[in-house]
């Protein structure tokens, strides 16, 4: 069965917008979006979730947005920290160019918003923050890899902040990062998902 998370979706493109209200910037934006990609209909509720409830972003420095589908987390961090670059990867293609398409619309060029796949990421870059609704119907032996890759790149002192619904596992997602060596904390709980803290110890 096709999956959000295949490089090149075999859904056939329908082009859809959907918008993201900005309580905090007082304005609401219309992205893109399409078949194939994540939550193609509506901003997930776990996504909005991490918007309305996650810490604020650093002003500067180089954020990641971990698996950034048409990049509601990616445009919000570009928006909210007009400072900082922002780094918005998917192995999704589509979603890749969605994510640049709207990034671009928002006047966001690839200065300030470079979205991308991981293989064009440059190998030695960390970051300053990371925020993901991580992909967690890839499994967990995948999702355990995904997550050690991405946060062992995690700057000295920097944070990644996670949403995960509870009945897909946050709880056990959370223990499991604490046996592996990170500092976990539980930053919020809202309409069952709990959003997450992570930092290496």
């Amino acid at each position: 069965m096709p999956q959000y998370f295949d490089p090149v979706p075999e859904a056939a493109s329908r082009p859809l917008q959907v918008e993201l209200d900005l309580r905090d910037l007082g304005r609401a934006v219309t992205l893109s979006t399409d078949a194939g990609v994540f939550s193609a209909h509506r901003v997930d509720p776990g996504t909005r979730v991490l918007i309305d409830h996650g810490p604020p972003v650093p002003p500067i420095g180089d954020l990641l947005d971990l698996g950034c589908g048409y990049g509601p987390l990616a445009l919000t961090m570009a928006l909210r920290s007009p400072g900082a670059r922002i780094w918005a990867v998917d192995v999704n293609e589509r979603a890749v160019e969605l994510c640049a398409r709207n990034a671009e619309a928002l006047g966001l060029g690839p200065a300030r918003l470079r979205a991308c796949t991981p293989d064009e990421l440059p190998e030695d870059l960390r970051f300053d923050a990371l925020w993901s609704n991580p992909p967690i119907r890839i499994g967990g032996d995948a999702l355990h890899d995904l997550l050690l890759r991405w946060l062992g790149r995690l700057d000295d002192g920097a944070m990644a902040t996670l949403v995960v619904q509870r009945h897909l596992g946050a709880d056990s997602l959370a223990a499991w990062l604490g046996q592996q060596g990170f500092l976990v904390e539980r930053l919020a709980a809202k309409r069952g998902y709990r959003v997450l803290g992570v930092k290496r110890s």
